[in-house]
């Protein structure tokens, strides 16, 4: 399993319009794709314009190819997009280790 990590910033003031908008386009777009496994969104206390949104894949390429080469990620960013400040810095992380 892959976990996609996005470091969100959005425009100030925005914040409860974002909340909904993300939460929308996850459950009702990004949960379409193929090897989509699950999601958490988490947001900032000292700085609220500040997002990390955590994706779960199958595989790397369920998320650089297949969503993203897919009508859905034009889908997924235009529900976003629109609150974004600055692009999303976009990483990709396999587990090393639990308890």
């Amino acid at each position: 399993m892959i976990l996609e990590i996005a470091d969100i910033r959005i425009q100030p003031g925005r914040q409860a319009e974002f909340d909904e908008a993300i939460q929308r386009g996850l459950t009702t777009v990004i949960a379409q794709a193929p090897g989509f496994r699950g999601f958490k969104v988490n947001k900032g206390l000292e700085s609220p314009e500040r997002y990390v949104l955590q994706i779960f894949w199958e595989t790397l390429e369920d998320h650089t190819v297949g969503f993203r080469g897919s009508e859905l990620f034009t889908q997924w960013r235009a529900v976003v997009g629109p609150f974004f400040a600055q692009p999303p810095l976009v990483e990709h992380f396999t587990l090393l280790a639990r308890s």
